[in-house]
């Protein structure tokens, strides 16, 4: 805490993706319009789920609560750079970053935890699939997507508060496009250790432990599907899982990629550029795979496009 540099922050400086004049209108379009395919693909998903009395089961209850969390994680990430490039204004209060980092970080938990009940759902739906709607039923779903949505909450809570003790940093300017905490945390004043372990413990419980039950899951599906003797019911039975998976591989790859590589002091452009690609890939793609690879999400489209034409004329 003798560094010359040091100084007391309350307001900091977003650099976002580029500092060249001539990239500003087209990056600003290209968040604007990621944001928009996925306040729209996911609006859609809820609106087809709540609608439809045929999506009203396990499945599609957990990927309504998936489509919430993609929706408030596009706005929590994008919100500050669209205002930012509308208003010209790239400062953010303190409290406003330590906000956005806290909900970032949450709604990232929350994920993680909710894809895990969602693969437990999958292991009743392959496994059990007499008991399905007995052990599936709507307290057990309530109470699963709870869990997701306050161990999330209550889990960013305890290094957001240390990190929100902290008022001495290097410099005002945030070399990303949000508040990320490692981007953040290269600017304080001094090693912070001991959130450094409590990152490192968190990591552990909010990363290894879903990732371990979802993995645990689909060891026991993928022998099931294995004693399956007609290919055809092999490849059906799969085939209700495979959204699922993908869904799961494309979050834990992206996330494998930004936060487990090589760390520098200072965030290049392609950088930036790939953490835009993760933070918009997963909630913009989310709706897609489950409306492509699903039958039921495609009959319940039509049926939703049926009634409107009736409607109207």
């Amino acid at each position: 805490m003798e560094d010359k540099n040091q100084t007391w922050m309350e307001f900091f400086t977003m650099k976002g993706i580029s500092d060249l004049p001539q990239l500003q209108t087209p990056i600003f379009l290209l968040f604007l319009v990621i944001y928009l395919i996925i306040l729209s693909g996911n609006s859609a998903i809820l609106l087809l789920i709540c609608n439809d009395r045929r999506l009203q089961t396990p499945m599609y209850y957990f990927l309504s609560h998936l489509s919430i969390m993609d929706i408030s994680y596009g706005t929590v990430t994008m919100h500050k750079i669209l205002a930012t490039y509308v208003s010209g204004d790239a400062s953010v209060s303190r409290s406003a970053c330590f906000s956005q980092m806290y909900f970032y970080v949450a709604l990232i938990c929350c994920e993680f935890v909710l894809l895990a009940a969602m693969s437990y759902d999958r292991y009743v739906a392959v496994c059990n699939p007499l008991r399905y709607v007995t052990i599936m039923n709507t307290k057990v779903c309530s109470v699963l997507s709870s869990v997701s949505w306050v161990i999330g909450i209550c889990e960013a809570a305890p290094t957001m508060y240390m990190v929100y003790e902290i008022h001495c940093f290097k410099s005002n300017e945030i070399n990303h496009f949000f508040c990320d905490l490692l981007v953040i945390m290269k600017q304080f004043c001094y090693k912070a250790y001991k959130m450094q372990h409590l990152i490192f413990v968190e990591s552990i419980f909010i990363g290894f432990v879903p990732c371990t039950l979802t993995l645990t899951s689909y060891v026991f599906i993928i022998r099931t599907i294995l004693m399956i003797r007609s290919s055809t019911g092999r490849r059906k039975t799969f085939y209700t899982c495979s959204s699922h998976i993908t869904v799961v591989c494309l979050l834990y790859v992206t996330l494998f990629c930004v936060y487990f590589r090589p760390t520098s002091s200072y965030m290049t452009e392609t950088e930036k550029l790939f953490t835009l690609l993760y933070t918009a890939l997963t909630p913009m793609l989310n709706p897609l795979i489950y409306s492509l690879k699903n039958k039921d999400v495609k009959m319940a489209f039509k049926r939703l496009m049926k009634n409107n034409i009736k409607i109207l004329l």
